[in-house]
């Protein structure tokens, strides 16, 4: 008796650790180091091109058990049949990918990102985002990514006290089944029927592209999808670095770009990576369910030269 309550409690914290992790968005430092090793945690490290890193930097320190995929290259993201970038990729694709990556259903996915900038904790975001496109929600985020992680460093030696191992894990092949969530998926039509009933929009793109001073080399026009507001994501991290603000100073900024903190909004940028940052905090930390992200962003929307686009500023 005595043997079957013990396997009954440790069933239940099992059942119940696996809830609470559906429930983090973030987890931090020491809550990676209790894991290492975990059966159920998968540790994705993501470091790549977009914060100067590459595979070789993975190979030489990561998280021990971490595997390794390259955001730029690997299929995350892909063209679509009109050329636009960015845009989410057929789904069997990514059942593929991240099956291939020794991800299953039951697995939880901890997104390891540098923690350099806001950029790179995109990379981060926009992973996170095609998980629960996919329905997938045991998925986190490390705040602060691996420099956070090797921030503590011996006195002595000056190298990281947390455990780091060297060289590629080779995850065993799993399957992964996806459940699309098409109500997390913005088309150009759907924003230009929120943009017609008032939904609020969001650009969080930096000011100079907003106001159509500058724009993305590859979008085909100057401005802004009109009535939007701008909310860059440098904002969204502690002073534009690896870590999320907390909860009552994005309402703060919510209410100076004139954002309500609740209710319909659709997030948007140039390809959806740093709009994936403005969801995620809306969503994920703000908890408003009624965000959603438009992955087509400027670069789709301003090749259809039927829609509008408003431009602040025209440098003559």
């Amino acid at each position: 008796m005595k043997k079957l309550a013990q396997l009954l409690i440790a069933s239940m914290l099992l059942i119940t650790s696996a809830m609470a992790w559906s429930n983090q968005p973030l987890v931090d430092v020491d809550w990676v180091k209790s894991n290492i090793g975990s059966p159920q945690v998968v540790f994705l490290d993501v470091r790549g091109q977009l914060d100067g890193l590459s595979k070789a930097d993975y190979l030489r320190a990561h998280i021990p058990g971490a595997v390794y995929t390259d955001y730029a290259k690997d299929g995350w993201r892909v063209k679509d049949k009109n050329g636009t970038p960015g845009m989410l990729p057929p789904i069997d694709k990514l059942e593929q990918l991240i099956g291939d990556l020794g991800i299953d259903n039951a697995s939880h996915v901890v997104i390891i990102p540098n923690g350099g900038k806001s950029l790179d904790m995109g990379t981060a975001t926009r992973i996170y985002w095609t998980f629960k496109v996919l329905g997938h929600d045991d998925v986190s985020i490390l705040d602060g990514g691996m420099l956070a992680y090797t921030k503590e460093v011996d006195e002595k030696t000056k190298n990281p006290v947390n455990p780091l191992e060297k060289g590629a894990v080779k995850p065993e092949a799993k399957s992964f089944k996806g459940s699309l969530r098409e109500e997390m998926i913005v088309t150009k039509e759907d924003v230009k029927a929120a943009m017609a009933s008032g939904v609020t929009l969001l650009d969080h793109r930096p000011n100079d592209q907003y106001i159509g001073i500058n724009k993305h080399g590859s979008a085909a026009r100057n401005g802004t999808i009109p009535g939007s507001h701008n909310l860059p994501e440098s904002w969204l991290t502690r002073n534009g670095g690896g870590t999320f603000r907390q909860k009552s100073e994005l309402e703060q900024l919510y209410a100076a770009a004139g954002v309500p903190a609740n209710g319909a909004e659709i997030s948007f940028c140039n390809t959806g990576h740093w709009a994936s940052l403005g969801w995620f905090a809306s969503s994920e930390l703000m908890g408003n369910k009624a965000s959603k992200m438009y992955d087509g962003s400027m670069l789709e929307w301003s090749a259809d030269t039927a829609l509008p686009v408003e431009q602040k500023i025209t440098i003559k």
